[in-house]
């Protein structure tokens, strides 16, 4: 077995408990308008001393991805906001499930989510609250690509699966605190998660799932994922400390 970082935490492999949180109200839909395009979004309102985590979600997936819909209730459920993003237009989508043009476009999703950050921070309910990123496969690229060019506003990311490769040249302007969370059985994108690890700056954790493989299909892998990701926004979720 190879020796792990010091910030390498291997999970015991516990039993699948079949528990979820209580279950929410409709989700709220919302449209953000950046430029000449309009972007989807279900929006989980943050508690009353809480902020909101932006979803990016990765290729192929959307705000309906089921993964991340499970992780937004647990982070409601906490208090945190949730923010389920489309990176990409209805038409763009359709265009790229035919030819995969938009979905590798990390500077195009970037901006996005930048976009989509500031739309949040001007909205009553998100004025003056922290702001966190949960990315997914491509989307933990682009969460990283954002949080490294609003590094005074995002207070936290974690990363599920993520191809961090993908922002490489970024990695070292990423000052908040990071988790990554990988599969056990997800050799590729745990050996780039470990360099990405290597190369942080800042606060940073790497967790193995056990038994887990890329998308956490596996009975309680996706549960471990969520709580992860909970306690380490409850731990990290506050206004970042300016340079």
């Amino acid at each position: 077995m190879d020796r792990l970082d010091p910030e390498t935490a291997v999970l015991p492999n516990p039993h699948a408990s079949g528990h979820r949180a209580a279950p929410l109200p409709p989700d709220r839909a919302v449209r953000i308008r950046i430029g000449d395009d309009v972007l989807e979004a279900d929006l989980h309102r943050p508690g009353p001393s809480r902020g909101t985590v932006i979803f990016a979600h990765g290729s192929g997936s959307g705000r309906s991805s089921p993964r991340n819909q499970h992780v937004a209730e647990v982070l409601e459920a906490s208090g945190v906001g949730g923010l389920l993003l489309d990176l990409l237009t209805p038409s763009e989508e359709e265009t790229d499930l035919q030819t995969t043009e938009y979905r590798f476009n990390i500077p195009l999703l970037t901006e996005r989510l930048i976009k989509a950050t500031d739309w949040l921070l001007a909205q009553p309910w998100g004025k003056g609250r922290p702001v966190g990123y949960f990315g997914a496969s491509t989307g933990g690229a682009v969460a990283m690509a954002a949080a490294a060019e609003r590094s005074s506003h995002v207070a936290a990311i974690v990363l599920r699966g993520a191809r961090t490769d993908l922002a490489a040249s970024v990695v070292r302007k990423v000052r908040c605190p990071t988790l990554l969370l990988v599969g056990e059985n997800d050799p590729m994108i745990l050996a780039i998660n470990r360099e990405t690890l290597r190369q942080l700056p800042g606060t940073k954790k790497l967790v193995v799932i056990p038994g887990a493989s890329h998308l956490f299909e596996e009975p309680g892998t996706l549960e471990q994922v969520a709580l992860e990701a909970r306690n380490w926004f409850d731990h990290h979720l506050e206004h970042p400390r300016r340079a």
